[in-house]
């Protein structure tokens, strides 16, 4: 495992965090955390060299924290920097601030969470932490010895990035970065404006969320199929990420065994700056390509969740993706309509609105539900 210094502290931070908003599940129910399978894999994955375990209040309904606790006894709790992180959105009051924050030490059944994050800053999200002095709360969680550090994870706009940033002087923030996402939110932008203020930065979405390992369109194997030197989809997806010096570690959700051991294969061998030219070239024409295809950036994050009709929305979104990207194919059509709830089709939307305040993407949730609907209903 390739690993990098945390300059705080001089820590040396494993460049694979394992990420737990994947976990494997059972029966297909994002709540049913297989807890055996999860454990296992974390505990290898920390065995081989992992010492980043990140989790979320919201990760599989509150049972990420609860797997991840159990993956960490038995001495592994010593062997890793833990990170959590605050949803203020789900804060009603700052009372409630403390009330989630018990919550996820009762749930981890830890005294202290090292890296403890205020979670999807934007700028609605930002306004609330100003006015519930989400700072000064954090800071008294620290002075009681119950955090260590101090970061946020972001999802808006740079201008808004670089407000939070200057706002405090934060120990480490996370954002989304993959070579589809070089100029969104954050972005390659952002993560040049941290560096040299000497924020580290936690990755997250390197893969975004799958869509760039999963089964690929003709076109972009045909790109890959180019390369001097053969690797992997996720191996050039990460490997893009690490050639940044400024990335302290790059978190990645594993769903199985086999992901992982991918994984930590990749970022055992990457170092910053070792990707030439010519492949940087490659990368670029395979995100241009995929440009062309994708019709929304979803990355399956679930934030939009739960549905006030029950429409599984990153589902649609996803089948909605995959028609253009793999040119209306008839497998998808038959999917969607052995797959989806007819109770829960595009069609039920109200058109609402909840889905889009919480969507880190910004996507306009319900335009896409009709769209949907056009083609599959």
């Amino acid at each position: 495992m390739k690993y990098r210094t945390f300059l705080k502290t001089g820590e040396k931070i494993s460049l694979l965090g394992f990420g737990t908003m994947r976990l494997p599940v059972k029966d297909g129910d994002f709540a049913k955390v297989d807890e055996a399978e999860s454990i296992r894999m974390i505990r290898a994955a920390i065995d081989r060299g992992v010492n980043y375990v990140d989790t979320a209040y919201m990760y599989h309904d509150g049972m990420s924290e609860v797997a991840t606790g159990k993956a960490l006894k038995d001495g592994y709790r010593e062997k890793v920097l833990l990170a959590d992180k605050l949803p203020l959105w789900m804060a009603k009051t700052p009372e409630d601030m403390d009330r989630i924050f018990n919550d996820q030490l009762k749930r981890l059944d830890v005294d202290c969470i090292d890296m403890y994050l205020v979670h999807s800053v934007s700028a609605p999200v930002w306004k609330r932490a100003l006015k519930y002095n989400a700072i000064d709360f954090l800071e008294k969680k620290q002075a009681e010895g119950r955090i260590k550090h101090i970061g946020f994870s972001f999802h808006d706009d740079f201008e808004v990035f670089e407000e939070v940033l200057k706002a405090y002087p934060w120990d480490f923030c996370q954002i989304q970065l993959n070579y589809m996402d070089t100029n969104f939110q954050a972005g390659v932008k952002g993560l040049k404006l941290a560096g040299p203020m000497g924020i580290p930065v936690i990755v997250m979405e390197p893969l975004k969320g799958g869509k760039l390992t999963d089964v690929l369109p003709q076109s972009i194997k045909d790109i890959w199929d180019q390369a001097p030197v053969k690797r992997t989809p996720a191996e050039w997806a990460l490997r893009w990420v690490a050639d940044f010096p400024e990335v302290l570690t790059i978190l990645s959700g594993m769903s199985t065994m086999e992901q992982a051991d991918e994984n930590l294969r990749i970022l055992g061998e990457a170092d910053p700056g070792s990707l030439t030219d010519t492949e940087h070239k490659l990368i670029q024409n395979v995100a241009d390509e995929y440009n062309e295809l994708i019709q929304y950036s979803c990355t399956g994050c679930q934030y939009c969740m739960p549905c006030p009709v029950k429409i599984n929305i990153p589902d649609i979104i996803g089948r909605y993706n995959d028609w253009f990207v793999y040119e209306g194919n008839e497998k998808i059509m038959s999917d969607f309509k052995t797959w989806v709830n007819p109770k829960a089709m595009p069609s039920v939307c109200e058109e609402c609105g909840a889905c889009e305040s919480h969507c880190p993407q910004h996507l306009p949730v319900p335009e896409i539900m009709k769209k949907a609907k056009e083609i599959f209903e």
